[in-house]
């Protein structure tokens, strides 16, 4: 135990914010120290537990027992609310001294200047901080499209989430993106219906949509007391309670909670006792064990049910996310976040509720998956990693199963936004920051020792599940990475001196590695640097944090359209390649045909002809393969990448000695050969497209959109508003968001997202070909 527990605070007058250093001086062999790094300019409060009159032991504070931890994310569409919740829930629990604002720009997980300056959430923030003896590792998500893999990178490692919603608006179009990427990665969930303080807002219209556009099942936990201007509690439906909040305090901590009386609130009883006996009904219907409870002992009067008894049952039903509970309030106006931390701690999984089936392959060794990586310029790459099982300390030699190499984590770190409390040890179910991994990128697996990973490996193929070869062994005992969509932008980026070229790859570099949706490449025409990434407001932040970051002020090229290829018509070719190479001859003579492929593949579909033999591909099929993908990565209109198409490989003759690299050059060469044979096709992104616009403005939005060979599929009533679905080609929609602005003075939203890539027609192929050859 942890002796002559020392606490230090001083409070300097002068600054404007409070520094804390907590010492801690142990009878062990290592002296550990535990420091809060804190900027002036936001007043942070203690660490709750190190200081005042309840002081726990360090250990209970930096490893709290598994079962009290949540990992959580807050995940909703852009503007619901996420970051003024997160930025009460911190203030709540103790964790900040004043309330900070989205609008003013001085949020704590809004760090970066990019994020206060334009209001929105661009990097996921992690943030750790106590409530009620409960350890909340909590991460507030992006809403904006182009930055769907934040979202998507840290909903792999939660055990839980809060999707926040506009009470006004229901369910939009991304909360149904991150409300399938929760589904993807089975996260149990609670609804928070925010800004039932806004005109316009209705509780049953949200609730509706929930159960409508989610297909989910809400149960109803919470009852506004008022909407809009009128709002002013919530009715606690399981324990048929009000709770009012005082309107004269500013911050919102001090509220009132009263039992609804038949003397004083008669008709609010009558309305929280049907909704109490309806969610009991709800429960009931979807676990067993409930039900039973219920037609047994309670089956006449349902108010004598205890609160507990149907609490439990609510937790179990969310964990099988067979149902989400709701809650209501208003963050901005500081109403309902207390209740909904109570929830989270209630009714969201610990740790080790969730049913993760690689842990009984480590037996307690060291698992963790690293999730998002940071550079700091004094630190260096930050490693953001979620630990499965076993525990990680500061010194600790780890190795990176993905990479293969094996690292040494210098300092370790518990994360709050951009401040970090440097910790001695943390255990399985934590969320921590790592300090020193040079090589170790987002979704690496990470364990204690190579031995221990084969260790793992044998175990999961006694298991027998898989019987495909030795690298299926291995692949079980991968913790699943990130999927990373393909991009549908890129530009030229250009450095302002050939001399800082080397500067710019290494920000390129750093940046890749904190955002794997940024891709480089070099055109191999021009040799210029090519940004590709997931929209104009993407690349628009790269390129801000290029000259904020690293003091590069670059230039971007013209904004361009990822576009694809494919062949309408099946074609063959032939080709030889024979070359003399010292004293030896490389000879290769390949026939293929390529043809349209039945179903859409990005990919290639590669078959082979009965005559090119068994003997023949063990030796050269990876060659082969390597040649069709080479080839199919420029098509021969656009030097864009080709989809969509089958290749066969009807005849192959190597002559003994031949290098594989000449096999790949000649199966590479012949196949471009035969597509520009072929009758060849442009595919362009088709994007799906959410316009929410008021009545009076929705007849020059449509006329827009049709001018943008737009085809829209519905229009929807949404309140007071319509909410315009259809579909409309990427290369119609530069510079949107500023039309769309000047058509509804500002009073309109839209929402963009890839649906697929289809065909351009003859004329505007044409066009795009006389464009790109300069004709035009």
């Amino acid at each position: 135990m942890l002796n002559n527990l020392r606490i230090f605070a001083m409070n300097h007058q002068k600054m404007s914010s409070l520094h804390i250093n907590i010492m801690c001086c142990c009878k062990m062999r290592s002296f550990k120290k535990l420091k809060l790094h804190v900027p002036p300019g936001r007043n942070y409060s203690s660490l709750p537990g190190l200081m005042g009159d309840d002081i726990k032991s360090l250990h209970s504070v930096i490893s709290p027992p598994i079962a009290k931890i949540r990992n959580i994310g807050i995940m909703a569409h852009i503007d619901a609310g996420k970051t003024t919740t997160t930025e009460r829930i911190l203030y709540y629990s103790g964790y900040t001294r004043s309330l900070g604002d989205v609008d003013d720009g001085d949020t704590v997980t809004d760090f970066m200047a990019q994020e206060r300056e334009r209001g929105i959430t661009i990097q996921s923030a992690a943030v750790t901080f106590d409530w009620k003896g409960y350890r909340v590792n909590l991460i507030d998500t992006p809403g904006h499209v182009d930055f769907t893999l934040e979202v998507e990178r840290c909903l792999r490692v939660l055990d839980g989430a809060v999707a926040v919603f506009d009470a006004s608006a229901g369910v939009e179009a991304q909360t149904l993106t991150v409300w399938r990427q929760a589904d993807k990665h089975k996260i149990p969930r609670i609804c928070f219906l925010n800004k039932m303080d806004k005109t316009g807002a209705s509780f049953s219209y949200a609730v509706e949509s929930i159960r409508e556009k989610l297909k989910a099942k809400p149960l109803l936990l919470q009852l506004p007391i008022g909407e809009a201007k009128t709002f002013k509690g919530v009715v606690d439906v399981i324990n048929k309670e009000k709770l009012l909040w005082n309107p004269n305090s500013g911050d919102g901590k001090d509220f009132e909670r009263k039992p609804l009386l038949a003397g004083s609130d008669p008709e609010l009883l009558k309305e929280t006792t049907e909704a109490r006996n309806a969610l009991i009904e709800q429960v009931a219907d979807l676990d067993d064990e409930f039900a039973e409870l219920v037609l047994g002992e309670f089956s006449e009067n349902f108010d004598m049910l205890p609160a507990e008894k149907l609490q439990t049952a609510v937790h179990r039903v969310t964990l099988a996310r067979t149902a989400v509970p709701v809650l209501c309030g208003s963050a901005l106006k500081n109403k309902g976040i207390q209740p909904l931390l109570d929830a989270v701690t209630m009714y969201l999984p610990s740790p080790e509720e969730r049913n993760y089936e690689f842990l009984q392959w480590y037996k307690g060794d060291l698992c963790a998956l690293a999730f998002k990586v940071l550079h700091d310029k004094q630190r260096g790459p930050l490693v953001f990693m979620r630990i499965y099982s076993g525990t990680i300390k500061p010194q600790l030699a780890i190795h990176n199963i993905n990479g293969n190499c094996t690292e040494r984590i210098s300092r370790l770190l518990l994360p709050f936004a951009d401040q970090h409390i440097e910790i001695p040890s943390l255990a399985a179910g934590n969320i921590a920051l790592t300090v020193g991994l040079k090589h170790t990128a987002t979704g690496d697996t990470i364990v204690s020792s190579k031995s221990s990973a084969l260790a793992a490996a044998r175990r999961a193929e006694r298991e027998g599940e898989k019987q495909h070869g030795k690298s299926s062994e291995a692949e079980r005992i991968f913790l699943a990475g990130v999927e990373i969509p393909d991009p549908v932008f890129f530009c030229t980026i250009e450095p302002p001196s050939v001399a800082k070229q080397p500067d710019l790859d290494q920000a390129l570099k750093c940046l890749q590695r904190e955002d794997p949706s940024l891709k480089v490449k070099i055109d191999p025409d021009s040799g210029q640097t090519v940004l590709c990434g997931m929209g104009e407001l993407h690349i628009e932040i790269i390129h801000d944090r290029i000259k904020r970051e690293y003091g590069l002020e670059t230039y971007l090229g013209p904004l361009q359209i990822a576009y694809r290829e494919t062949i309408l018509n099946s074609v063959r070719a032939t080709d030889t390649l024979d070359r003399t190479l010292g004293d030896k001859r490389h000879l290769v003579t390949v026939e293929v045909e390529a043809r349209p492929a039945e179903t859409s593949s990005a990919t290639p579909v590669i078959e082979y002809a009965e005559s090119v033999t068994d003997d023949l591909l063990k030796v050269s099929q990876e060659a082969i393969e390597n040649g069709i993908h080479s080839a199919c990565l420029q098509g021969p209109l656009l030097g864009s990448p080709v989809q969509d198409v089958a290749i066969s490989l009807h005849s192959l003759m190597i002559h003994p000695g031949t290098s594989t690299t000449m096999v790949s050059a000649c199966v590479s060469r012949c196949i471009q050969k035969a597509l520009k044979k072929a009758d060849k096709q442009v595919l362009e992104p088709l994007m799906k497209i959410e316009v929410t616009v008021t009545r009076d403005y929705l007849s020059p939005v449509l006329a827009d959109l049709a001018q943008r060979r737009g085809n829209i599929k519905e229009i929807q009533t949404r309140q007071d508003n319509r909410v315009v679905i259809g579909f409309v080609p990427l290369a119609e929609m530069m510079g949107y968001s500023t039309v769309l602005r000047t058509l509804t003075s500002g009073s309109a939203t839209f929402a963009l997202e890839l649906s697929s890539y289809q065909a351009m027609n003859p004329q505007d192929q044409s066009t795009l070909l006389n464009r790109r050859t300069g004709l035009t």
